[in-house]
Parts: structure tokens; sequence; C-alpha cells
């Protein structure tokens, strides 16, 4: 029997290639798409999955309560992971690890290699799942100056990854380090990525302030006891900082390692989504892309009706039943379907490189995974049995007698079902072309908003080995060349948030309350080289005021201060717990945009203390050829600091880089917009093409009759275009409602503009336009003695 199936549905593959090839190309792109997608969930979904003890370990975070305003921080204080420990039962370990990663240069005889990596707690290897090729989990540092590195690393210093323990590399060109483990590269869906790690006491010895409660600068974390009871753990974590330094304003709490890729966002204190929400709404496009095409394969099936009509007359005479005709139409489209799946892994393995470019993984088929084998077999039924449905119910119900004696059975509501999937295709098109364009308006607005700075021609350099004792010298080295307009220094990327605090004070400051406040340390050229304007008063000197230190504030924070000028006002600040800085505010910088590009920023106060700094920056001249600019400061820089390679980075690459899940929000939905026009255009070409061939008479009776081309054409393309216009009616308030919900999000957002609807509805109108009139074109010029023929 299936051996009967299969041979008829060959025959009307072979008979009706057009439409089988417009079902299967249709289906195989809606495959394909909802496999890329697939890969991508199944990559975040899996995030951290790697570390065996997933569900046990958490993350500290805080909320810091100012006035109400409540906002969530993952810096911690270096004692609070030991206090964790020692006073809150079901705590089974907890570590510590320096912030982000940390570049840093290691020498192995001529090589100079920069790697990016952390200083951690030796537990941190017996919480986290790293397996060691090398060197030993539970004793990863048996000396101070001893690193684990990962087999990447050790490839790149040594050439390959084993007998690596014991070699000693130089770090910063000062201090050896012995390698005492080698670990296998970390997967790419893991929060905690480093190319090296090294003991955490070495970051507390370079960095006194550390011990301080009060300091919150390095990452905490926990493995909890299993079945530890985490909402009394919760309970206790939200008094012990105030505990052990009282008047403190935030509050820990832990954050489990499952939530971390996917709800890590944040508001008012609690959970408020994060990534979850792509990971949600891309999946429903792909659902929604692979439904229309399906609706392809119902359209054209039952489209054809009349030509399978006497077929199943015939079968029906010869005693075939309705559950038997039901079971044939299902198999043919399981087995297009089928056939689409093929194809569907063809075009996956054309597009994925180019979708991994997009997406910054590195995602792949994988069909030896049962998982993904599973999910491929499993959605090609589901395609086949939902998209030969509703077309093998309405065939099979036609009625014998009606079809033999050749009585047209009466087709109204398959017509009005067609017209319906159309439009519903159209309508799903168009909500993405405005969704598309509503999205790149917002991160262009962002992106165009008045940063108060200047980040073009502006590149960061590590303030490493001689440059801060030397900047003098360095300076006018690099002024020389002729492609440098200003050299500073600073602590922090401008953008960033950076560090901040509540503890600043001034005469009239409130007595109760908390205010959050940024602070910057830098050298005197730092305002001009980043490009911002003093509104009040004046820029730093380059010798500090004999009266004690000066500095210099935002707008923001001279409204805070009262009325009046700020200008010569004190400001204190803490700075050990015995005793208090007072410095004089000697200017008002214009407020600048930095953290969240899409709010208001928090004040700031700028230090003039460029010994402090970490990282210089230079400002290259807006007329020069960046490829000659840089050619001429790695110059001086390697002549003024040759232990060091030399390395920048653009600011104006680090501000982009701000937008990555907006941009890449912005750049699936163009990819959806384009894959569901594409297959709604295949559907209605194949749709255009069957009523060409249903009206050949009625066109020729026509034209006999001196209709033009161009009116028949027309004729022809009406009543598609109709259904067009239906769907961008249907889509428009939706596109308004679901783009306005998004846009809420957004405190700085761009206003939606109804230019956005007119334009996707005439795009859609005119895409329908040309997929129509190539037949209906073609059916105008055909030879009206041809189509009078009888039959």
């Amino acid at each position: 029997m299936l051996k009967n199936y299969i041979k008829i549905t060959f025959r009307h593959l072979l008979k009706n290639k057009t439409y089988s090839f417009l079902n299967i190309f249709g289906l195989a792109i809606g495959l394909a798409c909802a496999g890329v997608i697939f890969l991508w969930v199944e990559d975040e979904v899996t995030y951290d999955n790697a570390h065996v003890k997933k569900d046990q370990i958490y993350r500290v975070w805080e909320n810091w309560n100012y006035d109400g305003d409540i906002r969530t921080f993952n810096s911690t204080p270096a004692p609070l992971a030991e206090a964790m420990k020692t006073e809150i039962p079901g705590i089974a370990q907890t570590c510590r690890t320096s912030e982000g990663g940390t570049d840093i240069l290691f020498t192995l005889g001529d090589k100079k290699m920069y790697a990016s990596g952390l200083y951690a707690d030796a537990s941190f290897f017996s919480i986290f799942t790293f397996p060691f090729i090398e060197g030993n989990a539970a004793n990863p540092f048996p000396q101070l100056y001893s690193v684990v590195i990962t087999e990447k690393t050790a490839r790149k210093f040594f050439g390959g990854t084993r007998n690596v323990v014991g070699k000693t590399i130089t770090v910063d060109n000062a201090q050896p380090y012995v390698v005492s483990g080698v670990i296998k590269d970390i997967p790419e869906n893991s929060s905690i990525k480093f190319e090296w790690a090294a003991p955490f006491e070495i970051y507390f010895k370079q960095n006194a302030y550390l011990k301080n409660w009060g300091a919150n600068s390095v990452d905490t974390y926990a493995e909890l006891a299993p079945n530890a009871d985490v909402s009394g753990i919760n309970a206790k974590m939200q008094h012990i900082i105030a505990n052990h330094n009282p008047g403190a304003i935030n509050q820990a709490f832990l954050f489990n390692m499952n939530d971390w890729r996917l709800h890590g966002q944040f508001s008012n204190g609690k959970q408020s989504g994060g990534r979850i929400e792509y990971v949600r709404l891309f999946s429903l496009i792909a659902w929604i892309i692979l439904f229309i095409a399906c609706i392809n394969f119902m359209n054209l099936a039952t489209a054809r009706s009349e030509k399978r009509a006497k077929e199943v007359g015939v079968r029906k005479v010869m005693g075939a039943g309705k559950n038997k005709l039901i079971t044939q139409f299902i198999c043919e489209a399981l087995f297009m379907s089928a056939l689409a799946a093929v194809l569907a892994v063809l075009i996956l393995l054309v597009v994925l490189p180019g979708f991994n470019i997009l997406v910054d993984k590195h995602l792949s088929i994988a069909l030896d995974k049962p998982m993904h084998l599973l999910w491929l077999l499993g959605i090609t039924v589901v395609c086949g049995v939902l998209a030969g449905s509703y077309p093998s119910l309405y065939l099979s119900s036609f009625n014998p007698v009606f079809v033999l004696k050749g009585i047209k059975s009466k087709t109204g509501s398959a017509v009005f079902i067609r017209k319906g999937l159309v439009i519903v295709q159209f309508n799903v098109s168009i909500i993405l072309i405005i969704c598309t364009a509503v999205i790149y308006q917002q991160i262009q607005h962002v992106k165009k908003r008045n940063l108060g700075l200047n980040k073009d021609n502006l590149i960061s350099i590590d303030a490493q080995g001689t440059i801060k004792q030397n900047f003098a010298a360095v300076k006018t080295a690099l002024l020389a060349t002729g492609v440098v307009e200003n050299v500073a220094l600073a602590d922090h990327v401008p953008l960033y948030g950076g560090n901040n605090t509540e503890d600043i004070g001034w005469e009239g400051k409130p007595a109760t309350g908390s205010i959050l406040i940024s602070q910057r340390l830098v050298s005197p050229e730092f305002i001009q080289t980043a490009g911002m304007k003093i509104v009040a008063g004046s820029d730093f000197k380059p010798v500090a005021a004999a009266n004690g230190m000066d500095v210099l504030i935002t707008e923001s924070l001279e409204q805070l201060m009262g009325k009046g000028s700020a200008v010569g006002k004190t400001i204190t600040t803490p700075y050990t717990t015995d005793s208090i800085i007072h410095s004089r505010v000697a200017g008002v910088v214009k407020n600048y945009v930095y953290g969240n590009m899409y709010g208001s920023p928090d004040p700031v106060v700028f230090y003039c203390l460029p010994e402090e700094t970490n990282l210089m920056y230079i400002r290259m001249n807006a007329g020069a050829d960046k490829e000659t600019a840089l050619h001429k400061i790695g110059a001086v820089m390697q002549q003024m600091n040759p232990a060091y390679p030399f390395t920048y980075r653009f600011i104006d690459d680090q501000f982009n880089a701000m937008f990555t899940n907006e941009t890449l929000m912005q750049q699936l939905s163009r990819l959806f917009a384009t894959l569901a026009i594409v297959i709604s255009c295949l559907g209605l070409f194949g749709l255009a093409a069957y009523t060409a061939e249903r009206r050949t008479k009625e066109i020729g009776i026509r034209k006999v009759l001196g209709a033009s081309v161009s009116g028949i054409t027309r004729l022809l393309s009406a009543d598609f275009l109709k259904l067009v216009g239906i769907a961008a009616l249907i889509a428009f308030p939706v596109a308004w409602y679901t783009m306005d919900q998004w846009l809420q999000k957004f405190p700085y957002r761009v206003s939606i503009h109804y230019w956005v609807f007119l334009l996707a509805g005439l795009a859609a109108m005119l895409i329908a336009l040309l997929t129509i009139s190539f037949q209906s074109i073609k059916a105008a010029l055909m030879n009206p003695v041809n189509s009078l023929k009888a039959e």
C-alpha cells in the first residue's frame, strides 16, 4: 500500500512540477528558518550547562536604595565571601574574582602576547566545572605567583597543551608566573570566560582598598549545600553588609546561575526580563514563518482541486473511502515535507556561516546529535500534517456523481479560505516590515543623540609600563606626529558606568537620602580630549591649586547643589574611615551621556589624579587618514614604551557594541521579514498562475472584444491587490501596538511616524504586483485563437 502511495505521489509531483516546486521550496525556506532559530535558541537556553553544579551556583548581586530608586549591581565587597561562608548556614563554599576581563601582557622569550583573564580564589575551580587537562582542580594555585591557562592559551604560548605545567612565563615584563594547570577550552555559551586565572591574593595585594566593606569592586559567587533554603539564606543576606558596614544602603541577594543569561535584567530591584524576551519573540516569529509556508501548501493544493476532481471521483467509484483518500493526501503532504526537509538542510549548510557572523556564534547543524535529528523529523511530520490537513479533507469530500457528470462543486468556502490565508501571509509580512523600520529608526535615533562628548577619531590605549611616568614626553611625541590633536589619561571608558558613590557631600545636602554620583580620575587634558564642554568656571590647570584639590562636576550635580553657580563651592569625599578630602569646584561640564544610552546620566565628579589612571586617550585629527595616523601613533608608542605591543580600541566601536541586542533584533527582523515576503510571494505566484489558467477562455474573449494587455493585467491583478490592501489595514494597528509597547522600555525613544505604515503597505503592494504581473502579462499576451479552442 505504501508503494502505491509513493507511486501516486511521484506521478502527481511530475505532472504538476511548478506547483510542486513552489510547495517544496516554500516549506524548505520555512523549515530552514525554524532550524536556524532552533539552533540559536538551543544555544541560549543551554548557557552554562557545562557546569555540573549549575543549580547550586549563585552570584551575589546588590540592590542599592537611592531615595526609593532601587538600582541593581553585581559588584560586591571583597570581605563578603568569607563572611557569607562563616555566618550563613547552607552556603557550602564561596569564591571571589576580579571584575570583568583583565588584559595583561605575557612574555615567553621573544613572544609578547596579551591575554584576558581574571584573579580568583582557589575554590573557583571546585565551584565551577572547568576540566583540567594538566594540574589539579583541588589545588589550582600551589604557590602565589601561579597561573591556570586554557588549551587555546597554552597553544598560543607554548605551541601545545601537554607538559606545560611547571613552565614559567613573565607577566607585565616584571613578575614570573609558573603555569600550574591547563584546562579545556571554555564553551562559547558560558557566562564566565577567561584565557588565564591567577590567585586572588595577587589582586588583593595590588588593591589595598579592597579590604574596605564599602569598596564594591569584586564578583562574589556561592555554592549552596544540597536542599539549602534559598529564601532563608536571602533573608540573612539582606543584612550582612549593614552588619559589617553600618549605614550601608546596599542589600545583597543570591542570583541563580540558571537565570544569568536569560533573566538578568532588573528594574526597581526586581527581575524584569532579559534575553528571554528575544528568545520568545524570535521563536514565535519562526513558527509564524513556518505556518506561512504551510499556508502556501494549503492554498495551492485547494486551488488545484478541480484538476484532481476527476481522480477523486474515479477513486471513489472504484471503492476508495474518504479515510483512504485522506490518508493518501496526507502521505503526499508528508512526502513533500520530507523533500522540503532535505532541501532545508542544504539551505542551512549554505546560510549558517553567514548567520553565525550575524549573531556572533558558532552554531552547527550537528545531525549526529539525537535531539537535532528528532527535532528535524518531528517538525517535518508536523509541517506535513498541518499543510496537508485541510487539502486532504477538502479533496476527499468531493461528490463523485457531480464530478463525473462535469458538474462543478461549490468552491465558495475554499475560495474564502484561500483569500483569508493570503491575507494572513501578507499581514505578517507587513507587520515585520514595519517592526524592522521602527527598530532601525530607534537605533539610529539613539546613535545620533547628542552625547555631550565626541566619540569619533578617539582611541584608547592601556596605560601600561612607563606611560604614566613619562606622560609629558609621550604626549609631546604624539602631538609632534601631526596626526594627533590631544592626549589625556583616565581611569574609565567615558561611555561606561565606572566608579560611583553616594558618599560625596556638600553644604546644604539633605541629611537623609542617598544620591548616586559617578567619579572619574583624569589628567588635566581629559575634558578637551574627550570633546566635552566647560559651561561655567574653568578646566583643570596643569598644577593643582594651592588651597586644595580642584574638581569639575557636571550640570546635573550643580543643580543638586542648590541655586546659583557651583563654581567655588566645596564638595567632600571620604578618603579613609578617618579622613575626608575637601575639594573646590573649579568648573562645570556640560552633561554627557554614559552607561545607559537611553536614559539620563547620573551626576559626575572629575578628579585630577593622573597617577591613579589606567587608560590613555588619543584624539586623532579629524582630517587625518586613520591607517596612516595609527601607523604613526604605533611607531611613537613602540619607541616610548617598547616593552609593550601597541594595541588600541576605537571609542565609536565601543559605542556601537552597546547596541548589540537592539542591532541583533533589527537584523533578525529584517531577515524574517524578507523570508516571510519570499514565501508569501511563492504562494501568490502559484495562485496567480492558477487564476490565469482558469480564466484562459475569458481572457481570449476579452481580447477578441478589444481588451488591451494592460487592461487584462489590471483585471487579473486587482483581486490579489485587494487582499494585500486588506492585510495592510489589519497589520497597521497590530504593528503600531507591538512597537509602541517595545518602545516604552526606552526613556529616550523615537516617535512612530505614519509614513512608515504607508511605505510598508506600498512596498507590500508593489512586491505583490511584481509577483502577479509576470503571470498576468503572460496570460494577457496569449493568442486568443488558442485560448478559445474547444477542449
